[in-house]
């Protein structure tokens, strides 16, 4: 059994940004060939978050049309009020999707379903660069 700890940036563009971060959690997973275990993401941030979806781009606009009609961008929240960033529809947009995830690994891929990925969502009101912390606990080769 082996844990592994790998930082990794993404850049956004802030604003309801979704980035499909598949692809780089996979080759993760090869680069440490773990075979069976769990890879855990979190990004760190308060107005960002890590969540699962079908990646096409009417599933995506529906997504940020529902995040938009939930937790509405152009109000005032109380955040704002301290702060001055009028960024609090971002803290509540990341705190209802969370921070984290965990995904089971077997024969050295994600048992994600077949049109599932991950994705990091980027709320924030202004472009940022991301931390993402990937843990890799498992067997490898």
């Amino acid at each position: 059994m082996q844990i592994k700890s790998k930082t990794l940036t993404e850049k956004t563009s802030g604003f309801c940004d979704i980035v499909d971060i598949t692809g780089k959690i996979q080759e993760q997973i090869d680069n440490e060939k773990i075979q069976r275990g769990l890879v855990t993401i979190f990004v760190s941030g308060s107005t960002a978050a890590l969540t699962t979806i079908e990646n096409e781009p009417g599933l995506i606009e529906d997504l940020k049309e529902f995040v938009e009609k939930l937790i509405p961008s152009g109000r005032k929240y109380h955040h704002d009020d301290r702060w001055g960033d009028d960024n609090g529809f971002s803290h509540l947009r990341a705190s209802l999707f969370g921070p984290s995830l965990a995904i089971p690994i077997e024969n050295g891929r994600p048992l994600l379903g077949t049109w599932q990925q991950v994705v990091l969502l980027d709320f924030d009101n202004r472009p940022r660069t991301r931390e993402l912390v990937v843990h890799l606990i498992g067997e490898s080769m």
